[in-house]
């Protein structure tokens, strides 16, 4: 079972700071390399899924671990309140449209998880909704790792309260980030104690496990989610597919 606050949202204090950049530079160049195979086999597909509070660094993480990927096959993804007409259909409906084809790399910035997230928070749901939908998730996700070859990864950016405020109070200070500002961020910070309990539950209930990434120092948190993406598709036995002879 887990508790966000038994886990630290800081690098061990013992690591090497260093030798962790080294090996993400190393992480970074073999996604790319991967990449381009998973890209040309055309077998496998990846979905990952970036969930976190406001200012938790989840465009930075997409910017920093692919940057060496071609975008020819990979996309991302930034879930945003739903139109009208996602709003008349079920809650999946608008994601299932945006899930990776074979030989692609799919992003999502926030997900199908908002919906049982900042509904819940604000109380649009009820609990009964709340379980139906945790359950359709499940579903969704063996779905996709069953029937389609999709690996999903799915990362929660574990960060302080004490940080968000200092990220958060960037997007005002600095002019190359106040694109990002928006008041209301402030306004759900103080639904924090709910929110954590939200994801929580999400967590704890999903049948595919979360990796949990602190992300108060941002150098940590691009070496774990390298070091899990890359050993991830190492693990496809992804291969260059043989030309057809003349």
């Amino acid at each position: 079972m887990v508790k966000l606050s038994d886990t630290s949202t800081k690098p061990p204090i013992d690591v090497d700071k260093g030798q962790l950049k080294a090996l993400t530079k190393q992480y970074q160049d073999r996604i790319g390399e991967l990449n381009e195979i998973l890209r040309a086999e055309k077998k496998h597909s990846l979905l990952i899924i970036l969930q976190g509070m406001d200012g938790s660094g989840k465009d930075g993480a997409v910017k920093k671990v692919f940057k060496e990927c071609t975008h020819f096959n990979m996309d991302v993804y930034a879930f945003k309140k739903p139109t009208d007409i996602e709003f008349a259909h079920d809650f999946l409906w608008r994601v299932h449209q945006q899930v990776p084809a074979k030989g692609n790399i799919k992003i999502f910035n926030r997900s199908h998880y908002e919906d049982i997230l900042i509904q819940r928070v604000h109380g649009w749901i009820d609990e009964k909704r709340v379980k139906n939908r945790m359950e359709a998730i499940n579903a969704f996700e063996k779905l996709l790792t069953f029937d389609n070859h999709t690996t999903v990864l799915k990362f929660y950016l574990h960060l302080s309260f004490e940080q968000q405020a200092l990220e958060l109070q960037e997007r005002i200070d600095e002019p190359d980030k106040s694109w990002k500002h928006n008041d209301n961020d402030w306004k759900e910070r103080e639904h924090w104690a709910d929110y954590r309990r939200c994801y929580e539950y999400a967590i704890n209930e999903s049948q595919f496990s979360w990796d949990i990434v602190p992300v108060d120092e941002r150098w940590y948190r691009d070496y774990l989610i390298s070091k899990k993406v890359c050993e991830t598709m190492e693990a496809m036995n992804l291969q260059f597919p043989v030309g057809s002879k003349q």
